[in-house]
C-alpha cells in the first residue's frame, strides 16, 4: 500500500536542500519536538552528521518546502536517509494543511525508485505525525522510549568485572575505531533489520561528528586486551546522550553494561550535562535494565512503516 501523490497547498514551493539548510531543518524538528515532547532534543550536529555520511547524497535524498510569502522560509522537509528510513518535519504552524501527506508521497516514490520495499519513520506516540501516518496506512513496527536519569539521581555503583579496563578510544589509532565499529554493529545487527553500516558512515556519526572529543567513545577490554564493550556518548540538547552502548554477546551477564552507563553519565555530567538520557526500543529487550538502574521513561515513540 502507498500514498496517492497529493498536491502541495497553494503558495508553497519545493527546492533541493544543501548543507547550509541543516540549521533550518534542525529548527523545524526542534519546533515539532517542543510541541510533542515539551522540549527539543535534536541538535544541528545530528542533522549534519547524517548528511555528511559518505554514502549519502543530500541533493537526491531530501526536499524542502518553503513559503515565498514568508521570504522563502523553510516550513517542512523530508529525507530518505537510506534503506527503509525516512525523516520529516512540518512547522507546527503549518500542520493540518496537507503538507505531511505530500511529504509522505514524495519519500515513498523516492524510496521505491531506489528499490526499497517499505519506508517508515519513528515519531512521538499520539503526535500529529503519528496520527497522520496511521491515517495513511502506516503500520506500527515497534515501540521505542527515551529514558532519562533524573537530575540529582545517581546510578547505583557498578564496578567493572575483575580484569577489565575502560578507556577512551585512541583518536590516533584507526584500529580502536574499527574495533568499536565492528563490535557495536555486531550488537545492533542482532535485532536491527538493516545492512551493516559502512565504517565511514559510522564514523560520520561518531568520531567525525562536530564537537567530538575523545571521551565520547569509550572502550572496555578484558584482561587479555580483547574488546568486549563500547559506548558512544555525547552532549546534545543540554544533556548527555548515550547514542550507542554494546557488550559482546558472549560477555554479557557480568555487569559490564551497567558499569559503562555509570561511566558515560558521570563523564557527561563532568562536561556540563544537566540531564542524561538514551533511547531503546521493544526489539532490544533492554527497557527493564535501564529502569532497574534508576532511569525513567520520558517519552514514548512508535516506528511506523508502509509497504511500497
Amino acid at each position: 500500500m502507498s500514498t496517492t501523490p497529493a498536491p502541495l497547498p497553494p503558495g508553497l514551493r519545493t527546492r533541493t536542500l544543501t548543507l547550509d539548510d541543516a540549521a533550518a531543518v534542525a529548527d523545524l524538528v526542534r519546533a515539532e519536538e517542543t510541541v510533542d515532547l515539551g522540549a527539543p532534543e535534536v541538535d544541528v550536529e545530528d542533522i549534519r552528521a547524517d548528511w555528511l555520511r559518505p554514502s549519502y547524497d543530500l541533493a537526491s535524498s531530501a526536499v524542502g518546502v518553503e513559503d515565498p510569502a514568508a521570504g522563502g522560509r523553510l516550513v517542512a522537509y523530508v529525507d530518505h536517509a537510506g534503506d527503509d528510513v525516512a525523516y520529516a518535519a512540518v512547522d507546527p504552524a503549518h500542520q493540518g494543511r496537507g503538507i505531511g501527506t505530500w511529504l509522505a508521497g514524495w519519500v515513498q516514490q523516492r524510496a521505491r525508485e531506489r528499490g526499497a520495499t517499505r519506508v517508515g519513520s519513528q515519531v512521538p506516540q499520539d503526535s500529529a505525525a503519528d496520527r497522520l501516518m496511521a491515517a495513511l496506512g502506516y503500520r506500527v513496527r515497534w515501540t521505542a522510549w527515551d529514558l532519562e536519569l533524573p537530575e540529582g539521581v545517581t546510578m547505583p555503583a557498578a564496578p567493572l568485572a575483575a580484569g577489565h579496563t575502560l578507556r577512551d578510544a585512541d583518536p590516533a589509532d584507526p584500529a580502536d575505531r574499527e574495533a568499536a565499529w565492528t563490535l557495536l554493529e555486531d550488537c545492533f545487527l542482532e535485532w536491527a533489520e538493516r545492512p551493516r553500516q559502512p565504517l565511514a558512515d559510522f564514523g560520520a556519526r561518531v568520531w567525525d561528528r562536530e564537537g567530538h572529543q575523545p571521551w565520547n567513545l569509550r572502550l572496555v577490554h578484558d584482561a587479555d586486551g580483547v574488546l568486549v564493550g563500547a559506548t558512544h556518548v555525547h552532549l546534545a540538547g543540554g544533556g548527555g546522550y548515550v547514542a550507542k552502548v554494546g557488550v559482546r554477546r558472549d560477555r554479557r551477564g557480568q555487569g559490564l553494561a551497567a558499569a559503562m552507563l555509570v561511566d558515560a553519565f558521570a563523564l557527561a555530567r563532568e562536561h556540563g550535562a544537566t540531564r542524561c538520557y538514551l533511547s531503546t526500543d521493544s526489539r532490544t529487550g533492554a527497557l527493564g535494565l535501564y529502569e532497574k538502574v534508576g532511569m525513567v521513561v520520558s517519552s514514548t515513540w512508535v516506528n511506523r512503516a508502509i509497504d511500497l
